[in-house]
């Protein structure tokens, strides 16, 4: 549900030892992995259609499962909150593990909200939503924004445990909600939260069930107030007036359809017919349209609205819905049908790539997810740091499954956006990506996307150490602020192999060893790659003559160029003071001290640089 502010915290307080004995009474048996299966995500369900234990469906009249009937004191916490519950479940977060960011954007949580109350946890998770970060205490009860986008992290070694109930609320409810506290948004001193006392009445007999969630045929009005409220929340876009139109002309076909039929299976054709339409129209006119908490308009069109205004089975399964985006990619020999010859920039952290990937997104036949893929990548399960130990951010040719190949291939084919914002049409696209963690993960790459190439961004690394030294001490890129086992600065940057051993090491023999083990592992991966798979561009020439490097790089990849270039380009957007080549002998001391340890490396890395421009 949407909220004014990010977070409240609701005026009660629960006992979160009672909580978690009855918890443990349970077993851990009764705990089952995530529904998307995220790593170190498990639930054990409290509330579900018709009290199955097994369903994670969210259609259905739901009912408690045995183990909601074992916990009488968690019953009471539900009936004292005075709401209509739907699926509600216990859920585990294990030490080190994440929930990826993401928004709500399906239909069950647009009139839903989200109610926590931890029972295990620590200092150390971070819950964040949009701009705003607060720590739950032990007890306390909050709900917040679930349209905007927001993650978890628990960064300690202990597990976090949360009851997580979604509700439409209730007057009882509403009204606890109403005292409640948003932190950073208004004054509340004296706020003081009810320590509840269960007052020994059935909580059993006194807790809530939905029954009904889930339309046979969606009310033109209801209808109309999902379309509107997601038109509502899109980015200013010049095909938005004429997606409205469409809309508009759907909506008033359904309700003329609602108006000769209404519920009865005898229109249900009509109705299907009219929705595909519409499904059909807006694949060719709407995929352009991004939202305002940075989700995908067809994606949440597709969830909120074509996906279940009509309970005919058809669904989730419509001819409209890219599910051949999920193939692993082709076989061998084949030429890929949807990704020509993606373009990856590839180089040490703070070398330029994005300054380079900025100006060659600016080609005509080029498509971007337009922001780095950190999310995107380790969002699927099994590939972020946290999933693998935090061994570090590499990926290899093994970890690129028929399962994660696929999946990665729907997630990037979804996002991509040319440089007038418009999605793919047919046929393969030129996909441009850039993510410094990359750098690490050409093997990986390689194998997802077969006809992949690679440009490798050499800058003087000196150059490259002094930027890397600023970027540490600005706290801007800190990737993983609470890294377990690390004793130092927050981490910044890629997260390298070799890592613990550094502990205890001074800042700038950290990003030695970091710029060191990047390159060193970069061109080795390279250097396996046929030659014709990957080049080498100089951030030097990049600066005094972009003109000339852009045009041999575009012709190196076949991408088209159309726009006269500026001399010098303009800053990445990843600047943190303006670019000057002598500006590292500000710092010239610290980094000539630490140029001898990677000294095999650097004659390595620019021999490479001076052979591909010769």
């Amino acid at each position: 549900m949407k909220l004014q502010v990010p977070f409240v915290q609701l005026p009660l307080r629960f006992d979160a030892e009672r909580l978690a004995g009855e918890m443990l009474a349970l077993g851990e048996s009764a705990w089952r992995p995530h529904p998307q299966k995220f790593p170190g995500n498990f639930a054990l369900p409290l509330i579900s259609v018709e009290g199955d234990p097994d369903s994670d469906s969210i259609a259905g009249p739901m009912r408690p499962t045995p183990y909601l009937e074992r916990c009488p004191y968690l019953g009471a916490v539900l009936a004292r909150l005075g709401a209509v519950w739907g699926r509600t479940r216990l859920m585990k977060l294990s030490g080190g593990a994440e929930v990826t960011p993401h928004a709500d954007i399906n239909y069950y949580w647009r009139d839903r909200v989200r109610v926590h109350v931890p029972i295990q946890t620590q200092p150390g998770v971070r819950f964040i939503c949009g701009d705003a970060e607060v720590n739950m205490a032990p007890g306390e009860c909050w709900i917040f924004d679930t349209w905007r986008p927001h993650r978890v992290i628990n960064v300690a070694d202990h597990e976090r445990v949360h009851l997580v109930a979604d509700t439409v609320g209730g007057d009882a409810f509403w009204e606890l909600a109403g005292r409640g506290r948003a932190p950073g948004h208004g004054s509340f001193e004296g706020w003081r939260p009810e320590v509840f006392e269960p007052d020994g009445r059935s909580a059993e007999a006194s807790v809530i069930f939905e029954s009904s969630n889930a339309p046979q045929v969606m009310t033109p009005w209801e209808l109309r107030n999902h379309v509107e409220f997601i038109l509502a929340h899109v980015v200013p876009h010049p095909q938005l007036g004429f997606v409205q139109q469409l809309a508009s002309r759907f909506m008033a076909s359904w309700h003329a359809l609602w108006a000769r039929y209404g519920e009865s299976r005898e229109g249900w054709p009509e109705y299907r017919r009219v929705l595909t339409e519409f499904a059909e129209r807006m694949e060719r006119n709407a995929v352009p349209l991004q939202l305002l908490n940075g989700m995908q308009f067809m994606s949440t069109l597709r969830s909120m609205v074509l996906g279940v205004a009509l309970a005919d089975g058809q669904g989730l399964t419509m001819p409209y819905e890219p599910r051949a985006l999920a193939a692993p990619g082709p076989r061998a020999g084949e030429s890929d049908p949807q990704f020509d010859r993606p373009v990856f920039v590839v180089s040490p952290p703070r070398s330029g790539s994005t300054f380079l990937f900025e100006t060659l997104a600016r080609a005509g036949n080029v498509y971007t997810i337009g922001h780095e893929s950190h999310a995107l990548i380790e969002g699927v399960p099994g590939l972020s740091a946290a999933s693998n130990e935090f061994d570090s951010n590499r990926l290899l040719a093994e970890d690129a499954t028929d399962e994660v190949a696929g999946e990665l291939r729907r997630r990037f084919y979804a996002e991509l956006r040319d440089r007038n914002g418009r999605g793919p049409g047919y046929g393969p696209v030129r996909m441009l990506e850039k993510t410094p963690k990359n750098s690490l993960r050409v093997p990986f790459l390689a194998r997802i996307f077969p006809e992949a190439t690679f440009v490798y961004l050499h800058r003087d690394p000196r150059q490259t150490l002094a930027s890397m030294l600023e970027a540490w001490e600005s706290g801007r890129f800190r990737t993983y602020p609470h890294l377990p086992g690390w004793e130092g600065p927050p981490w910044s940057l890629v997260l390298t192999p070799g890592w613990r051993d550094l502990v205890g090491k001074s800042l700038p023999k950290i990003i030695a060893a970091q710029w060191e083990t990047t390159t060193r592992l970069l061109l080795d991966d390279l250097q396996a790659l046929p030659s014709t798979r990957w080049c080498v561009a100089r951030y030097d020439m990049l600066s005094s003559e972009p003109a000339r490097e852009i045009e041999r790089l575009c012709s190196i990849f076949e991408l088209e160029w159309d726009q006269p270039l500026d001399n010098p380009l303009p800053h990445s957007r990843h600047t943190v003071s303006a670019p000057d080549p002598a500006k590292w002998r500000l710092r010239a001391d610290e980094i000539e001290a630490i140029l001898p340890s990677i000294a095999e490396t650097v004659e390595r890395a620019e021999s490479l640089a001076a052979l591909e421009n010769a």
